[in-house]
């Protein structure tokens, strides 16, 4: 009974739901019908050529009048023969001329069957309309052509008119008035079908019927009160009346022109046969209740047997076995749940081969950065200073620059980890730049801007060395006076950024080009220790949180940019590497 009472429900959620589809498909195909005329008398509205033949036709000479309405008859064809919906196309003057698409082309070769058309044109109603509306669309209900022909065998057709305007002043010279195939738009109403006896049909904003099966019903209202405030005064997609004593299902849809199409059926054309399955049901429920014993002792062993072979594989992965592979092959959730398992194994081991080689690589930017703290180039240069300085009795210079050496060791020497303080590697470049004075016997003059906060931010260790010492090296030096670096440190919305700016001689085009792909310059070999240094910390340490940058102005300096995000995971609180 339950089951009853539910498929009842969904049944008529469905069917109800199918009608309403249905409403809508035929106003989606009647709107697309619609359109191609709303499109066609739009178009020749516009149509500037149109407009100055209809002004200048009854002004222009023979030969040009004949020109003119070949124009007109050629445009008129090709809007009717590029659309199968499109019937006929007249345009009329407000006196005198006009044209028609196909044979229809009174002008010029036929002034009688004109005159004739324009005497049963100029008092219709739309002719009244389109001028009260002066440029709106006027919309009539289906009906035969009275424009043409003799009596009721004409084409059933729907027209939609305007008035034509000139441009240039504004003032109305015709009307424009395009037929659609009626017998194509009554093809799609009359297809549709609700039921046994339940039908479609067009209405407009009043409630007046513009298209129907019944041509005796058209441009008149909606004769049923209940019906007629359901389709005019509610906006529900979905309604229910009831008509001598007999409930009905509506729905309705709205058109591209503002007219409504709705469709009407009795309530029992659409649900009765949800009784015929009442005693289908009852008559089943035995039948059907053996079976799913049945079938619940067969499920009951498939479903089982492949939970415990999962199971089983889970504690084997639990005991730090992660290359085993369940093989459950069912198609079921169970076999879904299987091969997610698998393939979450998988990812597993991929990730563990990920952080092996990352550490691995990590490992050697940790040791490139090792061979560069103490460079022995740099050290050799530096006690040869020293030697030189001793043979020239230069003690104090000796002195000084034995301090300095010192103060430099000390402050490699007993440190561990790869990430320290900013505060740290300001200092380090301190005591390197005093080295360096003795050595070039020049001045250099370091700049320190650093944010309030940021001096115990930690950093990867020798992370702005490089950049100091390819600043003296390549900048300043070759300029052969003393110089100056500033090192500017603050906070950038979510990143660190830290600038590096030298007096130096800059950094050439080309160079500047190789600097922005620094992947293509290591592979290449076109990178120096250093600047690797700096982009394997960065892309190790800070993977998608770090950017760097370098812009230079030859003979002015060189800008060196980069913005650190938060630090890796990777590290551990005490600053290494996990």
């Amino acid at each position: 009974m339950l089951f009853y009472i539910k498929s009842t429900f969904i049944v008529k959620k469905n069917v109800r739901e199918s009608a309403a589809q249905i409403a809508e498909q035929t106003a989606d195909s009647l709107s697309y019908i619609i359109n191609s005329g709303s499109d066609t008398v739009d178009f020749i509205y516009s149509n500037p050529d149109i407009q100055n033949a209809v002004v200048n036709i009854n002004t222009s000479p023979r030969e040009e009048q004949g020109r003119i309405f070949q124009y007109m008859n050629k445009m008129l064809n090709q809007l009717v023969s590029s659309n199968s919906f499109v019937k006929i196309v007249y345009v009329l003057k407000e006196e005198s001329s006009g044209w028609g698409s196909g044979t229809f082309s009174p002008y010029i070769y036929n002034p009688s069957m004109y005159k004739l058309m324009r005497a049963r044109a100029i008092d219709q109603e739309w002719i009244q309309e389109a001028k009260r509306k002066d440029g709106s669309l006027v919309w009539q209900g289906l009906q035969f052509n009275r424009l043409v022909g003799g009596g009721r065998n004409t084409d059933l057709i729907l027209p939609v008119g305007r008035v034509l305007k000139n441009f240039k002043t504004m003032e109305r010279i015709g009307y424009i008035l395009v037929d659609l195939n009626g017998y194509a738009i009554l093809n799609k109403i009359e297809k549709l079908k609700l039921g046994d006896t339940g039908k479609f049909f067009v209405v407009d904003s009043e409630g007046r019927i513009m298209i129907h099966s019944d041509l005796k019903l058209i441009n008149k209202r909606v004769e049923h009160p209940e019906l007629l405030k359901q389709v005019v005064g509610d906006d529900r997609a979905e309604f229910e009346y009831t008509e001598n004593g007999v409930p009905y299902y509506g729905v309705k849809q709205l058109l591209s022109n503002g007219w409504m199409v709705v469709g009407t059926v009795p309530v029992h054309e659409i649900t009765g046969e949800l009784d015929k399955l009442q005693m289908f049901i009852l008559y089943s429920f035995g039948l059907l209740a053996l079976l799913a014993i049945g079938i619940g002792v067969l499920i009951v062993g498939r479903v089982t047997k492949p939970i415990k072979q999962l199971t089983l594989d889970m504690r084997k992965v639990q005991q730090g076995d992660i290359t085993v592979r369940t093989q459950v092959k069912s198609d079921d959730e169970i076999g879904l749940l299987s091969r997610q398992f698998n393939k979450m194994l998988q990812e597993i081991e991929q990730l563990i081969r990920k952080v092996e080689e990352e550490q691995g690589q990590k490992l050697q930017a940790e040791l490139r950065a090792l061979m560069h703290r103490i460079h022995p180039h740099f050290l050799l240069n530096t006690l040869s200073m020293l030697w030189w300085s001793i043979k020239s009795n230069q003690n104090e210079r000796v002195a000084r620059g034995l301090s300095a050496l010192i103060r430099l060791l000390e402050a490699h020497m007993g440190k561990s980890g790869s990430m320290i303080p900013l505060e740290e590697e300001l200092d380090f470049l301190q005591k390197y730049i005093t080295i360096l004075e003795l050595r070039y016997e020049r001045t250099f003059i370091l700049d320190l801007d650093v944010e309030q906060g940021l001096e115990k931010q930690v950093i990867p260790r020798m992370l702005l060395q490089p950049l100091v010492e390819n600043a003296i090296f390549h900048g300043i030096i070759p300029k052969e006076t003393d110089g100056r670096i500033s090192i500017r440190v603050c906070i950038s919305g979510d990143y660190t950024e830290f600038l590096v700016t030298d007096d130096g001689v800059g950094i050439g085009e080309e160079k500047l080009n190789l600097l922005a792909d620094p992947e293509k310059a290591i592979a290449d070999g076109k990178m120096g220790i250093g600047l690797r240094h700096i982009y394997d910390m960065l892309r190790f340490y800070y993977a998608g949180r770090s950017e760097w940058s370098v812009a230079s102005n030859p003979g002015n300096g060189t800008t060196v940019r980069i913005l650190l995000g938060k630090v890796s995971n990777f590290l551990d609180g005490k600053g290494e590497a996990g």
